[in-house]
């Protein structure tokens, strides 16, 4: 959420934003709008307020003195029912001026490109894209023709979209899990594995619930969702608490199950287990002081590019362009991963600075001397596995239909590659 001093003395700067992205602009007017009619009768509430304490004082005066003060009785008597109308006034303007501003994204930062996806700019590439030898099969087709993956009867018992994975596909998605955690536990990040299950309001202080309740699982009957990313989890750790910033940054790992709906259709992207509602991701999180945050930026992007390279794929940086950035993050890196059988880059990982757009929505501070300021969060995805595997069998299935295994995941995996179905 930004913050409403933002609106008031800069509108023109939320505006700007709203304009890049492709949102309204006309949002920041009624923000303005309710918070000034909310304002005016704050005023008027600080006058009656004042003036209790003035007719308490005559009042006791003119006890005092021995002096009659039945006008003074009558209009103290009228002030609370005056307070108490206009403060139901305010609590109403309150909850339509926030509601709003919790709709409002965030600012988008200066060196993200303004435009649609069109306009998403490749910062690097890595690795090299190799021209196959044979023709590549789709990871799907692979994996089900070596009985690893089944989503036949996964439709049938569960969906669309949903999947039994099998034999070594299990292994290898356990073995991915294993070497991004140790990984990250050797960078001094703190392993966590979160509720897969928030609160309503506790899910609200991580992004616009408004505009992503389509997207994500509801418990009918329960005030719970089930979680989207372990980023939101851990972003609530720390919610309504002040933070000591002698202990920052807080660096977090998640480990979770993800669950979304994924509306729509993406065509080849709906086949195997690319896009799918269920998934497991390892998660980098940070709490930190506002000058360390793009610090950090760095630090997280540089962690998945390694743990990339360890998996012995082509991949490439690409920064999201203002209308293709989210609403809660300032700036985002994705990372996408080079598919040989679909001749194309997709979508593997996301690194985002929120700023305090999520600390300001959770009540998350540090004491700064003498003040109390809210911190910075950060969200990086380590590796979604099931869309890493599906990389993987990719870019390392062989012309017999057995797929090699990445070096760095040999002692996890206890192979060193998926064999090929005998003839």
């Amino acid at each position: 959420m930004l913050d409403i001093k933002l609106l008031r003395d800069n509108p023109e700067i939320v505006k700007k934003s709203q304009k890049n992205r492709g949102f309204k602009e006309e949002d920041v007017d009624y923000v303005i709008e309710y918070d000034k009619k909310w304002r005016k009768l704050k005023e008027e509430v600080d006058l009656l307020r004042s003036k209790r304490n003035k007719i308490s004082q005559e009042i006791n005066l003119a006890k005092k003195e021995g002096k009659k003060a039945d006008h003074l009785f009558k209009e103290a008597k009228e002030i609370p029912e005056k307070l108490a109308d206009i403060e139901k006034q305010m609590g109403e303007l309150k909850e339509k001026r926030d509601a709003l501003l919790k709709e409002i994204p965030n600012i988008i930062d200066k060196s993200v490109p303004i435009g649609d996806p069109t306009y998403n700019k490749v910062l690097k590439e890595y690795g090299k894209v190799k021209k196959a030898k044979f023709n590549p099969k789709d990871h799907a087709d692979i994996l089900e023709s070596l009985n690893l993956l089944d989503t036949k009867k996964a439709a049938e018992v569960a969906g669309s979209r949903f999947y039994y994975l099998k034999g070594d596909i299990v292994r290898l998605n356990v073995a991915i899990i294993s070497f991004a955690l140790d990984y990250l536990s050797k960078k001094k990040f703190t392993l966590v594995q979160p509720p897969f299950m928030l609160r309503r309001d506790v899910l609200s202080g991580a992004l616009p619930l408004g505009a992503f309740e389509d997207t994500i699982y509801k418990i009918d009957g329960e005030d719970l969702y089930l979680i989207g990313t372990a980023e939101h989890a851990l972003n609530a750790y720390y919610m309504n608490e002040v933070l000591n910033p002698n202990q920052m940054p807080l660096r977090l790992a998640g480990f979770s199950s993800c669950f979304r709906k994924e509306a729509g259709t993406h065509g080849k992207d709906t086949k195997g287990i690319f896009r799918v509602h269920q998934f497991e991701k390892v998660e980098q999180f940070v709490f930190c002081k506002p000058e360390d945050s793009w610090k950090e930026f760095d630090l997280l992007l540089q962690n998945t590019v390694e743990l990339f390279e360890a998996m012995e794929i082509p991949f490439r940086t690409v920064v999201l362009s203002s209308e293709d950035t989210g609403r809660v993050p300032t700036k985002t890196i994705d990372l996408e991963g080079w598919f040989p059988s679909q001749n194309s880059y997709k979508e593997l990982a996301s690194c985002s600075n929120c700023l305090d757009y999520q600390a300001r929505r959770s009540n998350i501070k540090y004491q700064d001397k003498n003040e109390l300021n809210f911190v910075h969060t950060l969200n990086n995805t380590a590796i979604a596995t099931e869309r890493m595997m599906a990389c993987l069998v990719d870019n390392h299935q062989q012309e017999d239909g057995s797929v090699k295994i990445p070096k760095a995941l040999w002692k996890y995996a206890g192979f060193k590659e998926i064999k090929a179905k005998k003839k």
